[in-house]
C-alpha cells in the first residue's frame, strides 16, 4: 500500500526519468518526438529580495557593431526609456565563447562554437542561485523540448535553434540533472509561465537565429526586441522590481574593440537614471558579479571576481569601481585553454583553475564547491582585475585600471 510520501517519491522519480533525454550530438527524430511527448517543463519560483532588482532577464540579440545598433530606430527609442551602458564589453569572438562566459564566469579557452561538454566540477551561476534556493530558467525560442541537447533544430535546413546560443546546457552539472534541464525551456512555456505568474528571478532569452539578427540583420532584431519588449513592459507583474538587459553576444566586426549595445529597462532603473548613459566599464562578466553582489551570493571565483558591478549598485554595496583605460584593450581573443581549436587562442588540455581565497567585487567570497574542488591550487589567471588578460598570450596586456578608493586611497595597476 502506497503511503502519501511514498507515491509523491514515485512521481517525482517519474518525473525525472522522463526527462533523461539524448545528450547526443545529433538525437535521431524518433528521439525528439518522444521527448517532445513526455518531458514537462519545470518552472519554479521564489521571491529572495535582492538590494536593486528582484528579477533579471537577460536577452542577447547577434554580432552586431555598436554604431550599427545605436542606430535602430527600435533599439534607440528602447534605450532612452531606460539606461544605455555606454562602455559594455563582450569577452571575446566568436559567439559560443561569450554565451559560455555568462554562465560559468570563463570561456576555458573556447575559440569555436563547437558541440561542448563541459565537466560537471565546473560550476555555474545556476550553483550561485541555488545557495539561496533563486528561482532560473532559460527560454530559448523554437527549442524543440526543455533541455534538448542536440547541436541545432531542426537539425537539416535554415537555422531556427542553435545549443551554441544556449549557456547552461554547455555545462554537464545542468544536463546531468534531469530537474535542471526542465528549466531550459522554449518561448511557449515563457508566455505560459508569465500567464501564471511563475516567471523566474533569473531568465536567459535567447531568440530565434532570424530573430537575433544573426541569420538577418539589425532591422530584423531590432524590430522582434520593440515587439517582444514593448508589451511586456506594460505589464506590471513583468516589470515590478524588474531588471531588463538588452545586449549583443559580440561585436560583426573582428578588427574593433569588442565593445556591444547594451542598455537596462524595466522597474528597477532608478528614475533619476532612466534616459541617461552609464560610461562605467563593464563586460559579460560584470552580470554575474552584479547579480552575486544584488543576492548576497559568492562568486564563482572566475572573471567575474573582479568584474566591476552595476554603477547604483555597486554604490548600495559600498564597492568602488575601476576605471579601465580601453585605448588599449580589444577582448576580440580568450586564453589559452582545453576548449581551443588552436584558431584563436592556444589549445592547453588542463582546466584554468579559479581563485579560491578572493573576496570578490560582490564582497560575499567564492562559492565552497569551488573552494572545496579546487582547494590548495593556484589560480592560473588573475581573476580579481576588472577586465580578462593572458601574460602567456599576451591578449589584453598592457591595460591600465585604477580607482580612488573613499578613504582618499588610489589603486592602479597595468595587466602584465
Amino acid at each position: 500500500m502506497f503511503t502519501k510520501q511514498s507515491l509523491v517519491t514515485l512521481l517525482g522519480g517519474l518525473s525525472l526519468a522522463l526527462a533523461q533525454t539524448s545528450s547526443e550530438e545529433y538525437p535521431s527524430l524518433a528521439e525528439i518526438r518522444a521527448a517532445q511527448a513526455t518531458v514537462q517543463p519545470y518552472s519554479p519560483v521564489s521571491n529572495v529580495q535582492g538590494l536593486a532588482f528582484n528579477r533579471f532577464v537577460n536577452i542577447w540579440l547577434e554580432n552586431t557593431d555598436f554604431d550599427v545598433a545605436a542606430d535602430n530606430e527600435h533599439l534607440a527609442e528602447l534605450a532612452k526609456k531606460g539606461l544605455l551602458l555606454k562602455n559594455f564589453w563582450a569577452v571575446t569572438h566568436p559567439s559560443e565563447p561569450n554565451y559560455c562566459a555568462s554562465a560559468g564566469g570563463d570561456t576555458f579557452g573556447m575559440d569555436n562554437d563547437d558541440f561542448h561538454q563541459i565537466p560537471a566540477n565546473v560550476s555555474t551561476i545556476a550553483d550561485l542561485f541555488d545557495t539561496k534556493n533563486i528561482a532560473w530558467g532559460e527560454y530559448q525560442e523554437a527549442i524543440p523540448y526543455p533541455g534538448y541537447q542536440g547541436y541545432r533544430y531542426p537539425e537539416t535546413g535554415a537555422n531556427d535553434y542553435v545549443r551554441k546560443h544556449n549557456p547552461l546546457i554547455l555545462f554537464d552539472s545542468v544536463t546531468q540533472d534531469a530537474l535542471r534541464l526542465r528549466q531550459i525551456k522554449n518561448f511557449s512555456s515563457f508566455y505560459d509561465d508569465l500567464e501564471h505568474r511563475r516567471l523566474p528571478q533569473y531568465m536567459f532569452i535567447t531568440p530565434n537565429m532570424t530573430n537575433d539578427g544573426h541569420d538577418t540583420n539589425i532591422t530584423v532584431s531590432g524590430a522582434w526586441t520593440w515587439r517582444f519588449l514593448t508589451e511586456l513592459l506594460e505589464n506590471d507583474y513583468f516589470t515590478n522590481d524588474t531588471l531588463i538587459m538588452l545586449t549583443f553576444d559580440e561585436t560583426d566586426t573582428y578588427e574593433i574593440d569588442n565593445n556591444v549595445f547594451t542598455f537596462l529597462l524595466g522597474g528597477a532603473v532608478p528614475k533619476n537614471l532612466r534616459g541617461t548613459q552609464d560610461d562605467t566599464f563593464y563586460s559579460h562578466y560584470s552580470v554575474i558579479a552584479s547579480l552575486s553582489a544584488n543576492w548576497g551570493l559568492p562568486s564563482l571565483g572566475r572573471w567575474d571576481c573582479g568584474a566591476n558591478l552595476f554603477s547604483w549598485l555597486a554604490e548600495k554595496t559600498g564597492y568602488v569601481n575601476y576605471e579601465v583605460d580601453t585605448s588599449n584593450l580589444y577582448m576580440n581573443q580568450t586564453h589559452w585553454g582545453p576548449l581551443s581549436d588552436d584558431d584563436y587562442s592556444e589549445y592547453y588540455a588542463g582546466w584554468p583553475v579559479p581563485a579560491t581565497e578572493a573576496s570578490c567585487s560582490a564582497g560575499h567570497g567564492i562559492l565552497s564547491t569551488v573552494k572545496q574542488t579546487y582547494k590548495n591550487l593556484t589560480a592560473t589567471f588573475n581573476y580579481t582585475t576588472p577586465f580578462p588578460y593572458d601574460s602567456r598570450s599576451g591578449n589584453n596586456v598592457g591595460v591600465k585600471y585604477s580607482r580612488t578608493l573613499k578613504n582618499g586611497k588610489v589603486e592602479s595597476g597595468i595587466s602584465q
